[in-house]
């Protein structure tokens, strides 16, 4: 089985679907309260996926601009789709890692990963302007026994540490943590339940390759329902440590 064939088959799976990650409108205004964004504030929405949290950074600044970036053309075209005539939002096929210009907010749902807290803090610092904030949320043991299937499902992500290790990782770049909390249960089952129906369409008369793709998505969805104890997502709101007076909320 190609490459090719697996990345067809995780596209019939995602295609047009409203996540690429958990997450809800709560968390985004929750953050944004926390963060002291303005209603013009200037917000990168970095590795966007489908755009399903355009609206409600939207609604944390509806005079400012969201710009949201993603590098697969596939879900930056979805979300082109439902904001074109937007003057409000502009979007671009673009790397997370060189983010251009400078924002009052930068936000990144689930992806912070693919670079590293450390690294992407201190690439992103440049792209801040003065009093600026990041946001994002990290996959995050929250015991330190997790069960045999949750420690085999990240097997894949074997720099996921827990809540003090992400902390380290935010001042190792020289920031602070103004706010952090756990997504909800909420945030993952919009996340997971448009994915549940797509598996049950999807599953009658499946090829081997997409076959492959259902189990490891319906294995995904089992695993953290079974375990959403042992592991979930942190979301953190963070700025550059130079700024005096932060703590947790």
């Amino acid at each position: 089985m190609s490459s090719d064939d697996d990345m067809t088959a995780f596209f019939q799976l995602h295609r047009d679907l409203p996540r690429e990650g958990p997450g809800e409108a709560a968390d985004v205004a929750w953050a944004a309260d926390r963060a002291g964004v303005a209603d013009t504030a200037r917000i990168v929405d970095v590795a966007c996926g489908p755009g399903g949290d355009i609206a409600a950074l939207l609604e944390a600044a509806p005079r400012g601009h969201v710009t949201a970036l993603d590098l697969t053309a596939h879900f930056v075209d979805a979300a082109r789709a439902r904001w074109l005539d937007d003057p409000r939002v502009t979007l671009l096929r673009a790397d997370m890692a060189s983010i251009r210009n400078e924002y009052d907010f930068i936000w990144c749902a689930g992806a912070i990963y693919f670079i590293g807290i450390t690294e992407a803090l201190t690439a992103w610092r440049k792209a801040l302007r003065p009093g600026g904030i990041v946001a994002f949320s990290e996959a995050c043991w929250f015991t330190d026994t997790p069960s045999d299937r949750a420690v085999a499902h990240w097997r894949q992500y074997p720099a996921m540490t827990d809540a003090d290790g992400i902390a380290a990782r935010i001042s190792a770049a020289g920031f602070e943590t103004v706010a952090s909390r756990r997504l909800s249960g909420a945030a993952w089952e919009t996340y997971f339940g448009p994915i549940d129906a797509r598996i049950a369409a999807l599953r009658p008369g499946a090829d081997v390759a997409l076959a492959a793709v259902l189990d490891e998505a319906e294995e995904e969805a089992a695993c953290w329902r079974a375990h959403s104890d042992e592991y979930g997502y942190l979301l953190s709101v963070v700025r550059p440590a130079s700024r005096s007076g932060a703590g947790k909320g």
